[in-house]
């Protein structure tokens, strides 16, 4: 038997690495997955790889209508909300604040962090409500960084977003921590994902060269690997982790130990 047989499991941000990691790590352990992204296609080719129960829903997290609405297909289409996985998220330009252009600063924080407030918005109210008619709520698993647990030069609106992904987290953990809902969030560091790729490319310099600087104060001196992190959500979201919440898990190879 599986963590998660039975259970429902929302994941946005889902044809990314991290999130076709979760669908397929969560699909290994039983789940009925609920999957969304901009990319409609690219959803439907990944709910057609996984061994596992499976709707989607195409659409951007910074349009509160679709948090709505993903709630709505787990109810409609599984019967309950047991697990969200708030995954979706974009980067910044690696620039200094000032070299921050307006309307991007406003497209992360939009998505980053806008996006997971209105997903925890609808989330939260489906999840008390089981609570309250079978006294088992749910867990909510919000996908932060490591940039917001401490500064990160370059990085800064980023940053900022992730802060508050942690805030929303440990504010929502506290209100909710005797309704049967669990809320966490994980925090890791450069992971090896399209993200990193994208930099490697744009850097110009020699793969190892570019891994080198981009965790150069990382004291394990890698970048982190998709499993890895997949294996922290799944603990955060694992229903035998009962007395958990409003924690900030740091995966990031020993960053937070300096």
């Amino acid at each position: 038997m599986g963590r998660f047989d039975g259970a429902t499991v929302l994941i946005t941000g889902a044809t990314g690495g991290l999130g076709q990691g979760a669908a397929k790590g969560f699909a290994a352990e039983g789940a009925r997955l609920i999957l969304s992204d901009l990319d409609g296609d690219a959803l439907q080719n990944l709910a057609g790889s996984l061994d596992a129960e499976t709707a989607t829903l195409a659409g951007n997290v910074a349009d509160e209508t679709l948090s709505e609405a993903l709630v709505k297909l787990a109810v409609e289409r599984f019967g309950r909300l047991d697990v969200a996985v708030n995954n979706a998220g974009v980067a910044q330009s690696f620039v200094r604040l000032p070299q921050v252009p307006s309307d991007e600063a406003r497209r992360i924080l939009e998505i980053d962090l806008l996006g997971v407030f209105y997903a925890m918005k609808y989330q939260i109210p489906q999840m008390e409500r089981q609570f309250k008619a079978g006294g088992k709520g749910g867990a909510i698993v919000n996908i932060a960084s490591v940039a917001g647990l401490v500064g990160a030069p370059k990085l800064s609106v980023y940053a900022a977003a992730k802060h508050g992904v942690v805030g929303l987290t440990k504010s929502a953990a506290a209100e909710y921590a005797v309704k049967g809902i669990r809320v966490n969030a994980i925090c890791p560091a450069h992971t090896r994902t399209k993200m990193v790729d994208d930099f490697v490319k744009l850097s110009g310099a020699p793969e190892t060269l570019a891994l080198s600087e981009l965790t150069r104060g990382v004291p394990m001196k890698r970048v982190g690997e998709v499993p890895e992190i997949i294996e922290a959500m799944l603990f955060a979201a694992d229903p035998k982790n009962t007395f958990m919440t409003g924690h900030s898990l740091a995966v990031d190879g020993g960053i937070g130990a300096i």
